[in-house]
């Protein structure tokens, strides 16, 4: 990083970015969170950049996140749909981006359900690459926002005890976060049932529990990730139920504790499964701060790469 820049042109994973570049994101979004929560909530900062987004799987929060963050910073926004593009007619993902790119696109933000989308094309294309999610793999900018908002509510984070609850086989949030939160110096730990918690997980320097009230005891902040059934090919779980009952945070769980700990989760929520209502709505929660934080850190991503973007690409 020098001069206030990232130390790489695209975000394609935080295993590629560093601390630095962590920082200086923080840095950035601190001051746009000022910004959107302001009367007139636009700045100029990327009023001569054009993006388009591509998003090849489903979403809502991160693809209104981002164009929301788009426009917020006056850039000219493009969005596309797999569903209804030439895709459905067997275009290949190359062909389409290229095309896209033919109409004078400068910055692409991607969601792809294959891992190592992002990365296969920034070997082939010029523009600027955000992953927004592939795969099971990353989900750079959600470990960002979640990262940033436990900064916000406990402080530094090194040393800080952070457990990610649920489906961590499936999860691109839960890979980001283990990246993003060592590299604050956070110590990390997974919780949930053993078949969703990937093998070997603990090379990459977390503790891994099956013990949901001791892993409660444990940890400062609880990420809780949801049951994500459209991944799974086979049952990994009894029920819904049952994995709610072993696994669920309720508030009868979290008043046994002699501390109180602060309640996340990236969505979409699944009340009642691993999450109670009166859990996700109270005030051990800031859950609704990272949806405001998400836009802030977005917009920060988003001017820090594009900023001096032509010298960047030279």
């Amino acid at each position: 990083m020098q001069d206030g820049r990232l130390s790489t042109r695209h975000l394609l994973g935080i295993k590629y970015i560093t601390t630095q570049d962590i920082e200086l994101i923080f840095s950035a979004a601190k001051q746009f969170k000022e910004v959107i929560n302001r009367p007139i909530k636009k700045v100029p900062s990327l009023r001569d950049v054009t993006i388009a987004n591509l998003f090849f799987e489903n979403s809502t929060r991160t693809k209104l996140s981002f164009e929301l963050a788009e426009k917020r910073l006056s850039a000219d926004v493009v969005n596309f749909s797999s569903s209804s593009s030439s895709v459905k007619k067997g275009e290949t993902l190359l062909d389409t981006v290229n095309n896209i790119l033919s109409m004078k696109v400068d910055m692409i933000v991607m969601r792809h359900p294959a891992p190592g989308a992002h990365y296969f094309l920034s070997q082939h294309i010029d523009a600027q690459i955000i992953n927004a999610g592939d795969g099971t793999h990353e989900h750079p900018t959600q470990a960002l926002l979640d990262a940033y908002s436990m900064q916000e509510k406990v402080g530094n984070l090194r040393g800080k005890k952070i457990c990610i609850f649920g489906d961590i086989l499936h999860s691109r949030v839960a890979l980001s976060n283990i990246f993003c939160l060592q590299k604050l110096g956070a110590k990390v730990r997974v919780c949930g049932p053993a078949t969703l918690i990937p093998k070997h997980i603990d090379k990459l320097g977390v503790e891994v529990s099956y013990n949901l009230e001791e892993s409660l005891r444990w940890c400062d902040v609880a990420n809780v990730l949801r049951i994500q059934l459209e991944r799974q090919d086979i049952k990994y779980i009894p029920s819904l139920r049952e994995y709610s009952m072993y696994y669920g945070i309720t508030k009868e769980r979290l008043d046994k504790l002699d501390k109180e700990i602060v309640i996340m989760h990236p969505g979409p929520m699944n009340r009642g499964v691993e999450i109670s209502s009166d859990v996700a709505d109270s005030d051990h929660s800031i859950i609704l701060q990272q949806v405001e934080n998400g836009v802030a850190i977005r917009m920060a991503v988003l001017f820090l790469l594009a900023k001096d973007r032509n010298d960047l690409a030279a």
